[in-house]
This record gives C-alpha cells, structure tokens and sequence, in this order.
C-alpha cells in the first residue's frame, strides 16, 4: 500500500479556498481545480516507489492484478479527482468509446500534432465521468424538454430568442435540440454577443431559476455557451448525492467541491463557456439530441456498510464507507486495484493514517484493512 502525493491543478475556474480548506492547509490566493489520483502521464501521483506510472509500468499484473490487466491493457483504466469549482468550468460532451477510436485514429492519420489547441482526440479512449459532491454542488447535465426550455428563453422577453423559441415549439424534439444549438454556435458573433449581454441583464432582473445564468454570464460575457446553457437541466446536488455523465450528454459544472472519478482520458468536445477550440460540426456529430432528467444518484449500501454508486460502466467502480465512531477494522481486499481517499475524520489504512485529502493505492490483492471514524471512498474497477 503506497501513500499518494497528489498533484493540484491550478486551472482559471477553481476555488481558492475549497481545496485547502479541505486539506487543512492555509490557501495561497491562487485557485486550486482539481487535485489528481492516479496514474495519469499528465500528473501522475508520486509515490515512495516513484510514480504510480513507473510502480505500474514496472509490474502490472502485480500492480493490477490479471484480471484487471487482460480486460483494460497494463495500465491503470480511472483517475481519480478532488475537483473545486469556483465558477463554471467549459460546456461539454465526451464521445463513447467508438466515436474517440474514430477520431482519434482520424486526427493521427491527418497528421495533427496531439498537443494542437485545435485538436480534439487526445486519445482513443471514452471519458465516462460521475461526480459526487462534498458540499453542495451545482451543474448542468442534459437536455429539458425543448417546450421547457422555450419557455425559459421566452420568459426573458429578449427580441433576438424568439426565433429560437419559435424552432424549440416547430420541431419534434430531437430535431428542435439539434436546430437550437446549431443555430446557437452558428451566429454571428457581435449579434449574439448583444443577446447574450440582454439575456443576462434579464436573468439578474429575474434571479430564481434564472440565477445561475447570469452567474455563468458574469464569468463569460457574450459567449454563447451562455444561451446554450438554457436548453439544459440544472442541478444541486446535496453532499453524497452524485451525477453520471456519459457519453454525448452535455454538462457543466457551476460551484462546489466534489470526488470525481472518470475513464482515463482527455477527450473533450466544447460548446462553449471557454476560451479554447469549439469544433462545431464533430461537436454536433456527438451530442446526444435528446431530453433527460439529471438521474441524481444516491449511494446504495450493502450489508458490510460499503455504499456504491452504480454506474453502467466497467472502468471505475466508486463507492464510499462511513466509518462508525469506535467502529471495528473493515476488510476492504479486492482482486483489483484501489485508491481509498479520506475526505472526513482520521482513517488508518494499513499503516497509513489518512486526513481529509490523503490517499493511498492499494495495489490487486493486498491487504487493505481500513478503521477509524471518517469518510472514505473507495476507487477501483470491475474486472
């Protein structure tokens, strides 16, 4: 079992206190994302063998046992996250698993450099997601109906929405999502950056519902990312509720502190609320035209007391344990690798005495006897 010293990114969007506060360390005025557990080549987690890379690359079947090694290949298939969000982070989806073979083997063959800021496959691999909140937590996550979303847009009494009310009321819905938010991306700039500023100054006037668009408009002014936001559901979760993200469901994510954990990739399609490349034409290949409710999750618990959060994929399998007040030792060996993350309390995990924040790998197979009075999650896969 190997304590992990984490990286924490330092992207525009994060919190500058949430992380610290958590960690028990005073902040330095610089935002503070995401903090990442794993084996990442972009900030891999260290470890006193070296990176978690390096003690995986060195072994895998040692590291990630057999099973998990012939289903995933030799490397660790989910990273783990603490993610922060001070403002909004960039509007988005992620394709499935055949969509990123295809594009990916599509951008090598043209010869795009795979750290171009146009690029959109960095790898050829899905980005399967699920967020659970420590605080409350607010996002996007899917389509409304297209009738609730006109009447969202309608409500705000801006001229230059109507015809986009008029294609939410024209079409069925699948057509009308896909005609609004092309239409959306496709604008002239100047004139829908003069709807945006109208629209916002409507949502502030309005507050209630339409709150957290003018807080998204106040962080991106004249994007719009910030209309296309309307045409999706928002949600607040409250600590321990989660969110599965999969593919072609486009999502945000607002304010709050969460654990996220994803499949071990860097595919993203933007839609806006970002400075960075929005391809439009694949963006609209990949989107998923169809209303959903958000589908919060809430942890379902076993007898032994572990409480999983049931996702649909194989690559990460996350589940949470409150550890009881003079409670005694848990089990926690698995066949497969693990990260267990404190985020509440004081909890020993094999010789390692884990703080809200501390994390260890545990590798296939080793003995992982968890006590204490705290919160841990538990990260592994299903192999």
């Amino acid at each position: 079992m190997d304590r992990l010293d984490n990286t924490v990114r330092p992207y525009a969007w994060g919190s500058t206190t949430a992380i610290p506060h958590l960690l028990g360390i005073e902040p330095t005025g610089e935002p503070q994302a995401e903090m990442w557990m794993g084996a990442h080549p972009g900030a891999p987690s260290r470890t006193g063998r070296g990176t978690l890379v390096e003690v995986i690359d060195a072994d895998p079947e040692k590291e990630l046992g057999p099973a998990t090694v012939a289903k995933f290949g030799p490397r660790l298939p989910f990273l783990l996250k603490i993610l922060a969000a001070g403002g909004p982070l960039s509007l988005q989806v992620h394709p499935d698993l055949e969509q990123a073979k295809e594009g990916y083997a599509d951008e090598e063959r043209r010869g795009i450099p795979v750290d171009a800021p146009h690029r959109n496959y960095k790898d050829a691999n899905h980005k399967p997601e699920l967020i659970c909140a420590l605080t409350e937590f607010d996002g996007l996550c899917g389509f409304r109906s297209p009738l609730a979303a006109a009447a969202l847009l309608d409500d705000l009494g801006v001229d230059s929405l109507k015809p986009y009310v008029d294609l939410l009321h024209a079409h069925p819905e699948d057509a009308a999502l896909r005609e609004v938010l092309t239409a959306i991306l496709t604008a002239d700039p100047e004139e829908m950056s003069r709807t945006v500023e109208e629209a916002a100054a409507a949502c502030t006037r309005l507050g209630g519902a339409y709150a957290p668009y003018a807080d998204i408009a106040h962080h991106y002014p004249g994007d719009p990312g910030v209309i296309a936001a309307m045409l999706l559901n928002h949600v607040r979760l409250q600590p321990g509720e989660a969110l599965y993200l999969g593919a072609g469901v486009p999502h945000a994510y607002l304010s709050g502190l969460g654990v996220e954990i994803m499949a071990n990739s860097d595919n993203v399609l933007r839609c806006g609320l970002t400075p960075k490349h929005v391809d439009v034409p694949e963006l609209l290949r990949i989107v998923r035209f169809r209303p959903s409710d958000p589908g919060v999750l809430r942890p379902e618990a076993a007898p032994d007391g572990e409480e999983l959060y049931e996702t649909p994929i194989d690559e990460f399998r996350l589940s949470r344990h409150v550890l009881p007040e003079q409670g005694t030792a848990q089990d926690l060996t698995r066949a497969t690798p693990q990260i267990l993350l404190c985020t509440a309390g004081s909890v020993r995990a094999g010789e390692h005495d884990l703080t809200p924040g501390r994390s260890v790998f545990v590798p296939a197979g080793e003995k992982a006897e968890v006590s204490g009075t705290g919160t841990l999650f538990r990260a592994t896969v299903v192999a």
